[in-house]
């Protein structure tokens, strides 16, 4: 099943895309998708249903995160082989782990906003994983058990704030719009195995990135053992679980980073796409 949360920002309604790639609305069958509703007895419920007997959706509707209700927004550093290379780093013997606000939580085609005076704001093609079922201590031998399903992440990064500012790489990691997911949730069954999904990122038509997971440092499924030994892993929890090289701040002879106007396309195999314009800094409201 392909999941998806379709409407204007905060009025989003729950739907899937079928097969032939209609857009359908689930709001019928449940109130939103959440931590609750893609639990797997609740997946389940609605997987049993006839597509058909979900309305569809005309138009060409916004898409919103596919998820509401996210509690935790982890994301995983210096995780593919390439990009620690690319680095000048050794890999990494644990993870390494930061947070994403989740106000930074935006939609797959809704704009990147620039910090305000943002000089170094970078890019980062990510799988997601959205968890299932509560994950304490979880074996690495059972842990993709508790994973729900799947989704494209961009994490979308300031290198000043992150590697500059001192402290922790957080600062850098969770300003408004850092954090676009989706176009949907993808299920296990439909994606396969998760240690070969191709990755890629485009800025202004020209290709960063090429990847694919079979180079993580850490699968799937350590991360989610591993992760689940010091925090515990809720359903709706989403991990971004790191980059291939080819971001901007590894570029040679001169780094390159967003810029107002810019538009960023990216993409994974069974993924599906992201589009986003880079816009100035605004206040809110």
């Amino acid at each position: 099943m392909r999941l998806v949360r379709f409407g204007p920002l905060g009025q989003e309604r729950p739907g899937l895309i079928d097969a032939q790639g209609i857009l359908r609305d689930c709001s019928g069958a449940v109130t939103d998708w959440n931590g609750e509703t893609i639990a797997p007895a609740s997946l389940a419920r609605v997987a049993a249903e006839d597509d058909r007997s979900f309305p569809p959706v005309p138009g060409q509707p916004r898409l919103g995160v596919p998820l509401t209700g996210i509690r935790k927004f982890l994301g995983v550093g210096l995780n593919y082989a390439d990009f620690a290379q690319a680095a000048g780093r050794a890999a990494p013997a644990e993870a390494a782990l930061f947070t994403k606000a989740i106000s930074c939580l935006s939609g797959p085609s809704d704009g990147v906003m620039l910090p305000h005076g943002s000089t170094h704001t970078d890019w980062e093609v990510e799988l997601g994983v959205f968890i299932g079922k509560t994950a304490r201590y979880v074996p690495e031998a059972q842990a993709l058990d508790h994973v729900a399903g799947y989704a494209l992440v961009n994490d979308i990064s300031e290198r000043e704030y992150q590697n500059d500012r001192g402290g922790t790489w957080d600062k850098g990691k969770g300003c408004d719009t850092f954090g676009p997911v989706g176009p949907w949730l993808v299920t296990p069954d439909e994606l396969g195995n998760p240690q070969d999904v191709e990755l890629w990122l485009e800025v202004n038509g020209h290709r960063w990135q090429n990847g694919n997971t079979s180079r993580m440092i850490f699968g799937v499924a350590q991360l989610v053992a591993y992760i689940s030994r010091f925090i515990t892993l809720e359903p709706g929890d989403l991990i971004a679980t790191g980059t291939p090289a080819g971001v901007g701040s590894m570029q040679k002879p001169q780094p390159v980073f967003l810029r107002e106007g810019d538009v960023v396309r990216l993409g994974g195999s069974r993924l599906g796409t992201q589009q986003h314009r880079v816009v100035a800094w605004r206040r809110p409201g």
